[in-house]
């Protein structure tokens, strides 16, 4: 069975968060604090880490740090922090996803499920924006009534993250770390791919149920037409 360790401490969350996971079928480790996080990663070897950002004692950036310095576990950081300064350090400490409260127990769940089908090689959840559906093993993108359209790698990913954070602005620094990695690319690199996606959705097949919105200064947002 998938051992999850969670780590918050907030004990009622941290035990909602347990009790969905459990009934989910993974089997869950609990840790409060961050010295006891890496206590628990040392001597149960989990598949999977769930890790607030806020802990006493040791903060989940370091836990973070410390867990990547020695393995490729999979991690999810939850915290309150939504700043842009936030997510890129988050990512470039070796988080996999990071995940802002407040959020439903249930999407922690999908999370988890996505990201170790992504580890292991499997195929990805199919995400869908009204209409609209993504298939990222196959690299396609559909909605009602219209063939699909076929995605490069680097575009199923920022739709793929766009798709995640729909009605949600996404700085082009995090949207790049997100995108390449500890890599990294340029503004101008993210710029083109955007109008190359966006390309492909409105050149090709009319209707597209969505738009890809440039927000001045800050990043880019997915939205909904039928928000609009």
């Amino acid at each position: 069975m998938t051992k999850i360790l969670v780590v918050d401490d907030d004990l009622a969350l941290a035990d909602v968060l347990a009790f969905t996971l459990r009934r989910a079928g993974f089997d869950v480790l609990l840790a409060h604090n961050g010295r006891d996080a890496l206590g628990e990663f040392a001597r149960d070897a989990p598949d999977l880490i769930v890790l607030d950002w806020m802990l006493p004692d040791l903060e989940g950036l370091e836990v973070c740090k410390r867990v990547r310095s020695e393995a490729n576990v999979p991690i999810i950081m939850l915290t309150v922090r939504y700043g842009d300064d936030d997510v890129v350090a988050a990512l470039e400490a070796g988080a996999d996803e990071y995940i802002t409260k407040p959020f439903s127990p249930r999407q922690v769940v999908a999370r988890v499920r996505a990201l170790l089908r992504r580890v292991a090689g499997e195929p990805q959840e199919v995400l869908q924006a009204g209409t609209l559906s993504l298939d990222a093993e196959r690299h396609e993108v559909k909605w009602a009534g219209h063939p699909p359209i076929h995605l490069a790698r680097l575009e199923v990913r920022l739709l793929e993250v766009l798709l995640q954070n729909t009605g949600r602005v996404l700085t082009t620094r995090s949207l790049i770390t997100r995108i390449w990695g500890q890599a990294g690319a340029t503004q101008e690199m993210l710029k083109q791919l955007v109008y190359r996606l966006r390309n492909k959705l409105n050149n090709t097949e009319p209707g597209v149920p969505i738009v890809i919105e440039t927000i001045q200064n800050e990043g880019y947002v997915l939205k909904l037409l039928t928000e609009n």
